[in-house]
């Protein structure tokens, strides 16, 4: 019967690999023939793959590993990350999505967040370009990482293989869909994924919910075992629930994310593109989080051996389910692994193709070549997240924690500013990153502790990052020279043409 249960659940993943790869050579074969077409798919997405791109890249492992692993050991208190983080996604899609969308266009067509700022500043130095690109390789390594992290231990508990197994199939399909289809391939496979979590995370804590006897069961299991499950604010303070909300900060720096409001078609698409991306957001945070909850009962009732918080997703979709529906289910936890590390994979390659390589390399190569590069890069890139991930132990959870304060800390505030304060300049800008960058590592590394406890315990990071950076900002800004006429119009055209909608 287990044998019977491994194929079935094997062969429901291979049905699920095959469809990724046939969106890879589809997008190869219409996306691949310029560096815009093969990094930002020419910028013709719809409103429905731009939402669902950019929730299945954003959410990754940590929706349907490492949140329910959170609300299993700890209960209600986490929900106030969910909070922040749907209150950060729609602040993104309603103050961030439709100006960048106009201005990196204007901006000289720009093609990656580097290139925006480069341009949007008219930074003649290229300090904002290469100092932009280093931050993004450093935090997308170690964000790649825990994304294949997930990988390993899903088919350690679901196959009962080597850890390290996991690892190269996870990262090996990713990084052939992403050579052969870039950003188009990208997008559509984090569609279809998000479709599979979108369903996942709903069919699971229901089943779940039906099999321990229905909501009362669940109050009564948890109560019995851990009360302080109900409670929103036990174990943690005022600065752990202001730590948790200030997640939704992290979103307006997040190029993963982002540069999916970049490639959308048209600017009045973003209105029907943000109705998807908060729906399907607030549905499949909800289902995460009733999975933890639901899994907590579960346990107790049945007693079964649970190692690790993280795979109790995996467990429920094992135990209650068909093998052939399990490995639906357990496709939707690649889905979620796959989506973020393909997306930072591509951003990762954008920034040293076009930043680093045709900016300071090969300034005359061409779009062949500079493609070439791309999946060249991807590759390298892939290496390095595997390597780092080798270490079991890593919690997913964590590496995101650590890589989204970053990004929310060192272009948040910058491209917030960016977008609505013309007299912003590129010394403001450069001041702004490294100010950001800077911050959140003294914050996850210092050894100084208040009350017992570290900077990262006592505070989320990406607080004291975001704020710093922005002050910097604005005092560089004020204290050195204006803007160009040049950069103010374009400032004001895009200001323009985001009205005109």
């Amino acid at each position: 019967m287990k044998i019977n249960m491994e194929f079935g659940t094997l062969a429901s993943l291979i049905i699920y690999f095959v469809v990724m790869l046939f969106i890879g050579l589809y997008a190869y074969r219409r996306s691949t023939s310029t560096a815009s077409a093969y990094l930002l798919g020419g910028r013709q997405l719809s409103p429905a793959v731009t939402a669902l791109s950019a929730g299945a890249s954003d959410m990754s492992g940590w929706m349907v590993m490492g949140l329910p692993g959170a609300m299993y050991l700890s209960g209600l208190h986490n929900i106030w990350i969910g909070i922040g983080l749907i209150l950060g996604a729609y602040l993104n899609y309603l103050i961030v999505a439709t100006r960048l969308r106009a201005y990196t266009e204007l901006a000289n067509d720009a093609i990656t967040l580097p290139d925006f700022f480069e341009n949007r500043f008219q930074d003649n130095s290229r300090a904002l370009r290469i100092i932009s690109s280093l931050v993004i390789i450093l935090f997308f390594t170690l964000y790649t990482s825990s994304g294949i992290v997930g990988g390993g231990k899903l088919f350690e508990s679901a196959f009962n293989t080597q850890y390290e197994y996991g690892l190269y199939v996870t990262a090996g399909i990713v990084v052939l869909y992403t050579l052969l289809g870039g950003f188009l391939a990208v997008s559509l496979t984090d569609f279809v994924q998000g479709c599979i979590m979108f369903v996942a995370l709903i069919l699971v804590p229901i089943v779940a919910l039906s099999e321990v006897g229905g909501p009362e069961a669940v109050v009564l299991a948890i109560e019995d075992m851990s009360p302080a499950h109900f409670n929103f604010i036990a174990g943690t303070s005022l600065l752990g629930i202001i730590s948790s909300l200030a997640w939704g900060l992290g979103y307006f720096g997040q190029p993963h994310i982002i540069v999916r409001f970049m490639a959308i078609r048209k600017l009045s698409d973003m209105k029907t593109a943000r109705r998807i991306g908060m729906s399907w957001m607030i549905v499949s945070l909800l289902g995460a989080m009733a999975t933890g909850f639901v899994g907590v009962a579960y346990v107790a009732k049945t007693g079964v051996i649970l190692n690790d918080a993280e795979t109790i997703y995996i467990l429920l979709a094992q135990v209650l389910f068909h093998p052939l529906v399990s490995g639906f289910l357990l496709a939707a936890v690649l889905a979620a692994i796959m989506s973020t590390i393909s997306s930072q994979l591509l951003v990762t390659s954008s920034s040293l193709t076009e930043d680093i390589y045709k900016a300071f390399l090969n300034k005359s190569a061409s779009e062949k070549e500079l493609v070439f590069i791309g999946r060249v890069c991807v590759l390298l890139v892939a290496l390095v997240a595997v390597s780092l991930a080798h270490d079991r132990n890593n919690s997913i959870l964590q590496l995101v924690s650590n890589a989204w304060a970053g990004f929310g800390a060192a272009f948040g505030p910058m491209i917030i500013l960016s977008l609505y304060w013309p007299r912003m300049n590129a010394p403001g800008a450069l001041a702004g990153i490294v100010v950001g960058t800077l911050t959140v590592l003294f914050w996850i590394y210092t050894p100084i502790t208040i009350s017992g406890q570290s900077l990262s315990q006592w505070m989320y990071e990406i607080v004291p990052g975001a704020i710093f950076s922005a002050v910097a900002i604005v005092l560089v800004s004020l204290l050195t020279k204006p803007p160009s006429d040049a950069t103010l119009a374009t400032f004001k055209a895009m200001e323009a043409e985001v009205e005109a909608v």
